[in-house]
């Protein structure tokens, strides 16, 4: 199992692209492999006979071989070209190798003498398909995968739940279906669940006059010429007022790690998408040097990325701040979670037009509102500088011309 992404502690082999006893060639797309951050595709680096040891839906530590490019040297042809060197199984994987049929073997070696793959072996152990009768259409007479299942055509289906179990269930909370995570899911669900068991957080809370972010999109509207031009977003204004924001109060920039405090020179925000039925976070690095026009192009590019399913991981690591935006679904405000081991995390809610009293003059007026509320790791920053940093990005924004250089 490759290393795809930084933070990949194991993946799950989604598809084989290449078939058991193939013959495949360097650089061909081998098998695609769901991560923690994204699924990927991963090439051949070797050329030879294709023996799979892991089947599709097998999710495996980093470092586990799931399969073997050349042949293997139990076949005793001398040939030990292999993808990635044999390991010693783990104790739990014990199972994948066939058990020897019951009863004795009058030679003794029946068993012994077969050629077959990890893969094969461990079907037919799991179906009680004798491995030693079939015969094989591999390489060599090796018995592969499809061999297994073709010997098993005409098995008989597992019987179905008896009904008085069924109704049992229907009738306490009608019709139960068990949804499995994907590995994405897994981990969104893993990384908050640390992040409230372990961050002391705290929420603050602030108004922003957004009327001259109105008027600036306007005009930026009007030069996008036949659509040609991304016209920046309220959320791409607000990625940017918080980059440079981070750059002049670098403590909301940094990260909690191992009982220290990291400052980090680089600010990169990342930018939360709702993808399908998960949350994920692309990142925008460097965003403080970067024009308010390139996040506008850079953001809509990443989340069309992240909605095909086609980002990489290296576009969802290296962020040192969030923002996550529910505006669009008319929420007023709400406080995030933290994205560990970041310092905090930017909740945008919706531009509202409000009444409002106007402070020259003293009269009741609408003005377009929006609603920031910045939730805090408590043991990297205090209310006083989380305050600063907040009321900070509220300054560039309602008075947005520095936005734009």
């Amino acid at each position: 199992m490759p290393r795809l992404s930084d933070t990949m502690e194991e993946g799950t082999i989604l598809r084989w692209l290449k078939s058991d006893g193939e013959t495949v060639s360097r650089g061909e797309e081998l098998v695609e492999i769901e991560t923690d951050k994204a699924t990927m595709v991963y090439e051949s680096d070797q050329e030879g006979p294709l023996t799979l040891i892991a089947a599709e839906g097998d999710t495996l530590p980093v470092g586990t071989p799931i399969a073997r490019v050349g042949a293997s040297p139990a076949d005793g042809d001398g040939n030990t070209g292999l993808a990635q060197p044999s390991a010693p199984a783990p104790a739990a994987a014990a199972p994948v190798t066939a058990p020897a049929p019951a009863g004795p073997e009058p030679s003794g070696e029946r068993t012994e003498r077969v050629k077959a793959s990890p893969l094969a072996r461990r079907i037919a152990s799991e179906r009680g398909v004798d491995i030693a009768a079939l015969a094989g259409s591999g390489p060599g007479g090796r018995v592969v995968k499809a061999d297994v299942e073709g010997a098993q055509a005409g098995a008989t289906a597992p019987a179905a739940a008896p009904a008085a179990a069924v109704d049992a269930v229907a009738t306490a909370k009608g019709t139960t279906t068990d949804v499995e995570l994907t590995k994405l899911q897994q981990t969104v669900a893993r990384r908050m669940a640390e992040s409230k068991a372990t961050i002391p957080d705290f929420s603050i809370e602030i108004e922003v006059d957004m009327q001259e972010c109105v008027r600036l999109r306007e005009q930026l509207k009007q030069l996008a010429r036949d659509g040609a031009e991304v016209a920046p977003t309220y959320n791409d204004m607000v990625v940017k007022a918080c980059a440079l924001a981070l750059r002049e109060h670098p403590t909301a920039n940094g990260s909690y790690r191992d009982g220290r405090v990291q400052l980090h020179s680089r600010v990169n925000v990342g930018v939360a998408v709702a993808a399908e039925n998960a949350l994920v976070v692309p990142t925008v690095f460097d965003a403080d040097a970067k024009a308010l026009g390139e996040i506008a192009r850079e953001a809509r590019a990443l989340a069309d990325r992240v909605r095909a399913a086609t980002i990489t991981p290296p576009e969802l690591g290296g962020g040192t701040f969030t923002v996550s935006n529910l505006g669009m679904f008319g929420i007023s405000s709400f406080a995030a979670i933290i994205n560990p081991p970041q310092a905090a995390i930017m909740s945008v809610g919706a531009l509202q037009r409000r009444a409002v009293v106007d402070e020259a003059s003293g009269e009741v007026i609408a003005r377009a509102m929006l609603t920031l509320t910045l939730v805090c790791d408590h043991r990297i920053l205090y209310g006083a500088e989380a305050a600063l940093f907040l009321s900070r990005v509220r300054e560039l924004l309602q008075a947005p011309a520095a936005l734009t250089l």
